[in-house]
């Protein structure tokens, strides 16, 4: 579920549920995407990538028409971030995105997650509420790896295209954890 999407009330459903399984094929699709990018079948990585989004797009619907369940609720994000958050860096260890945007997608996601497990080692339950600069980088990653992955696997070149998406991303992945920081800081 990408940040923001809005969450249903949690149930008693049991692990075992229709999202929580697609949930779960989705994390499962991550191993095998670094894999397709490491061997260069970018055209397949792209098409598993789509499929990820659009099983991600179905999971999130059927939770929020049955509720969701207290796995579904961890499992999600998770499945979501370790797809974008390992896209980052398998694509720029093959050198199609650049090695800075992959770690500083990899450091914004490890500041925030740290933050929140700091806040709850203190005693403060930490807001787990998408901002919405948080929201549009995730739009602007989501694109950025499908662009790259697409061109990647058609051999097209467009440079310019990559270089402003690239430097968006980045714009917005520093705001979106700089963002995170400074609302911390002030409920702390």
């Amino acid at each position: 579920m990408p940040d923001g999407a809005r969450i249903a009330p949690i149930t008693d459903a049991g692990p075992l549920t229709l999202p929580n399984i697609i949930t779960f094929g989705r994390l499962c699709a991550v191993p095998l995407a670094v894999w397709l990018v490491l061997r260069g079948d970018f055209a397949i990585a792209f098409l598993l990538f789509v499929l990820a989004g659009l099983s991600d797009a179905v999971d999130g619907w059927l939770a929020r028409r049955r509720g969701t369940s207290a796995l579904g609720a961890l499992l999600d994000p998770v499945a979501d971030k370790a797809l974008l958050v390992t896209m980052y860096v398998t694509l720029a260890a093959v050198r199609v995105l650049p090695d800075w945007l992959a770690i500083l997608v990899v450091f914004r996601d490890a500041v925030i997650v740290g933050g929140v497990l700091v806040l709850a080692v203190l005693g403060q339950r930490p807001a787990i509420r998408p901002l919405r600069i948080s929201k549009l980088n995730t739009a602007l990653q989501i694109v950025l790896v499908a662009a790259a992955l697409l061109m990647a696997a058609h051999g097209l070149t467009a440079p310019r295209i990559l270089t402003v998406l690239t430097w968006v991303v980045g714009l917005s992945t520093f705001l979106s954890g700089a963002a995170y920081v400074a609302r911390a800081v002030r409920r702390g």
